[in-house]
């Protein structure tokens, strides 16, 4: 059953959607019955860019939006920000209608709450690395001494110390990335919105930076939504993903369900080619303990590739625990080269 539009009862969630569609056509751009919605879907003159999207990003999690070229995801990034209206449905900010404020209202957000980091970095190529990253507290309205004190520290979180009077053209593809994120983070946003932001850069430019924003993240805690083509990246980088297709969510869930049970064939062409060792935890293939206690004992949540030396290398079966330290399963070398050799996907989904 469908939460009604501006019901919210989780204080966990930041940003949400409700019944969200994006529709193109002579229509007007909002509806304001669901009647009018059907109207124009049984037109036939409207191109349907959205269908009734309900997701919920919670406080502190890299939310991952993916799928193939054309289903929806930047869409989706530009209603949740408003960039682009929705036809139907709402978007809330920590329990409140993003969709019904003002200009000023929604220029207040955009300044203060959310920042976004672009795919083509959109640095101005005549401000310094320095004045590209004071640019938003400048828009602001902050002092010079308070943008003096936050450039220098946003310069260096991101590794760029020594660069602050340097020009765009004078730094790498990865580094005029990192300034963008810099700028992002300049401001202090709760939410930051990454589209597709290493897509242009070459793969080890992109690893790297994938480990800037893992190394970020552990350190600032934001709520991101971050928009990718690429499942590797999404599986690296998400807590929680959801993949669209045609304008809809197929599947939303943890990396690691998602791996371990593709709802379809379209989600299963995604989770081909991942190595599922970096993914699937040490419960996951656990089997029934045998034991109470064992010698050498893993944490359930840990990816078996973090311990496949240490199954490898242990006399008999390793106990696996779970986070209140009581013995959930075990799971042994003949267990992890099962999972290997099958792929796992048939066994985890039985």
């Amino acid at each position: 059953m469908k939460k009604e539009i501006g019901q919210l009862s989780d204080s966990s969630v930041k940003l949400s959607c409700r019944n969200l569609w994006k529709l193109y056509g002579p229509f007007p751009e909002r509806f304001a019955q669901e009647s009018q919605l059907r109207q124009a879907l049984n037109s036939g003159r409207e191109f349907t860019a959205l269908r009734d999207i309900n997701l919920d990003i919670r406080h502190g999690e890299i939310f991952v939006v993916m799928g193939l070229s054309g289903s929806g995801k930047s869409t989706l990034l530009r209603c949740l920000t408003r960039l682009v209206e929705p036809s139907f449905g709402e978007v809330l900010l920590d329990g409140a209608p993003l969709t019904s404020l003002d200009a000023q209202g929604l220029m207040n957000i955009r300044r203060h709450k959310m920042a976004m980091v672009f795919q083509n970095f959109a640095l101005l190529p005549h401000l310094t690395v320095a004045e590209n990253i004071g640019l938003p507290l400048k828009i602001r309205g902050s002092d010079t001494a308070e943008i003096n004190r936050v450039v220098p520290e946003m310069t260096a979180l991101v590794g760029l110390s020594g660069m602050s009077q340097r020009l765009p053209h004078q730094l790498s593809g990865g580094q005029q990335q990192r300034v963008g994120l810099a700028r992002a983070l300049a401001g202090d946003p709760e939410l930051l919105f990454l589209d597709e932001p290493f897509s242009a850069l070459d793969p080890l430019i992109r690893r790297e930076l994938q480990g800037e924003v893992i190394r970020l993240q552990s350190r600032l805690k934001k709520t991101m939504i971050f928009v990718t083509h690429d499942f590797n990246e999404a599986v690296r980088l998400g807590d929680t993903i959801v993949i669209m297709k045609d304008g809809k969510v197929v599947q939303t869930g943890a990396p690691e369900d998602i791996v371990a049970n593709p709802i379809d064939d379209y989600v299963g062409s995604f989770v081909a080619g991942v190595d599922q060792t970096r993914v699937i935890s040490c419960g996951r293939i656990a089997i029934p303990a045998k034991s109470s206690a064992y010698a050498v004992t893993v944490d359930d949540r840990a990816k078996i590739v973090e311990v496949a030396d240490l199954v490898a290398n242990s006399n008999g079966p390793v106990g696996v625990v779970d986070q209140s330290g009581h013995v959930s399963g075990e799971i042994d070398a003949t267990t992890v080269l099962r999972m290997l050799a099958s792929g796992s996907r048939e066994r985890l989904a039985s």
